[in-house]
């Protein structure tokens, strides 16, 4: 397969040449202009971050990226899904809250937040996985799939579970609804937590199929034959009291993430931009970020995100580890010279990769240009 053309600019600037025109000579030279932008809805998917991380990127990026979206005659928006956990971005009105908090909206970003799954997370439009081995059909936010070009901006990180959150993962994980992103997590089936229970009978108002009853003591309970992991009820819940069961493999998880992307990507015009910057070794999604493992390195740009999620993580491993940082704990005496694997031994984010190769999706072949 031919390789895939990944650029990169560092992070050295001069009072005529900072950080964001950098960023928008880049996203220039990697192709962004050859996209027809004129009057198409533009989903620019991007972590919000959770409050109390401050690892998340700044807005200032999205700003330049949406403006020149804007000049090439498009309508942007910024755009993420409600999460999975019980954090502060699992509802839209708390996600926007978090948003505005950390500093995405139109006044400093140019352009307006969407919260694609809705209000709750059940917003979501189903979507046909193309050679999908696992998933056949994902659900997606709906705001995501009413778009007409998917941009992602995405801060590359350490994992807990895929290894490292790339652009593959900011798509196919972040743009699944809150049933889709259970579906990616586990086998599908769900429990109630009875201490978390309030009776208040909200979950079974969603349940199609007759799996929720309510016990003596009038708490809800699933009944896993009946179950069909649609995820509805884990949505309506206002106590947080329903969660998934029965986690998938790394490995497994890694793979339907991959098949997600490929429902958002597939038929689409398609931009990628990596941010190799505060490298935390875990998700954006914790209410704190660690130290970083390895100097900031810079941003890449590619118009295929499995050539750049390989040039990144192929750059953090070459990199060299912060003295004090959990990777430097972790490496004395390991052998490994993979940095992921080093901090999160059970995960394969190579898996990732290899599967979005053979669903299409790109190639971990890359000529890296530096910009």
């Amino acid at each position: 397969m031919q390789k895939s053309k990944v650029y990169f600019t560092n992070l050295r600037t001069t009072p005529e040449k900072n950080i964001l025109r950098k960023l928008e000579r880049l996203v220039r030279s990697a192709g962004i202009t050859d996209i027809d932008f004129t009057k198409q809805f533009v989903a620019v998917k991007i972590h919000l971050g959770e409050p109390g991380n401050l690892a998340y990127l700044r807005p200032n990026f999205s700003k330049v990226v949406a403006d020149m979206i804007k000049e090439l005659g498009g309508k942007p928006f910024l755009t993420d899904c409600n999460t999975l956990y019980a954090g502060r971005r699992k509802d839209a009105l708390e996600h926007l809250d978090s948003a505005y908090e950390n500093g995405y909206n139109p006044f400093c970003t140019g352009c307006h937040v969407i919260i694609a799954d809705g209000l709750k997370g059940t917003d979501e439009s189903i979507v046909p996985v193309p050679g999908g081995e696992i998933v056949k059909e994902a659900r997606i936010g709906r705001a995501i799939m009413d778009a007409d070009i998917i941009i992602s901006m995405t801060h590359f990180k350490g994992h807990e579970q895929s290894g490292f959150g790339g652009a593959i993962k900011n798509i196919g994980m972040g743009s699944g609804s809150r049933a889709g992103k259970m579906e990616m997590h586990s086998t599908g089936k769900l429990k109630v937590k009875p201490s978390k229970c309030r009776s208040c009978r909200k979950c079974i108002s969603g349940c199609a199929h007759d799996a929720i009853t309510f016990d003596d003591s009038g708490k809800a309970v699933i009944d896993r034959l009946k179950c069909v992991g649609c995820g509805r009820c884990l949505s309506l819940c206002p106590f947080n009291a329903i969660s998934p069961t029965d986690y998938e493999s790394n490995e497994t998880m890694c793979k339907k993430m991959a098949e997600y992307a490929r429902a958002v990507l597939n038929g689409r015009p398609q931009f990628h931009i990596s941010f190799v910057i505060d490298v935390s070794p875990f998700c954006d999604c914790h209410v704190e970020n660690d130290l970083p493992v390895v100097p900031d390195i810079g941003i890449f740009a590619s118009k295929d995100p499995v050539a750049l999620d390989q040039a990144c993580a192929d750059a953090v491993i070459k990199a060299p580890v912060i003295s004090g940082s959990v990777l430097d704990e972790k490496i004395r005496g390991c052998e490994k010279e993979d940095h992921f694997h080093t901090i999160h031994p059970d995960t394969h984010w190579q898996t990732t990769l290899e599967h979005c190769e053979k669903l299409g999706i790109g190639t971990r072949n890359y000529e890296l240009i530096e910009v």
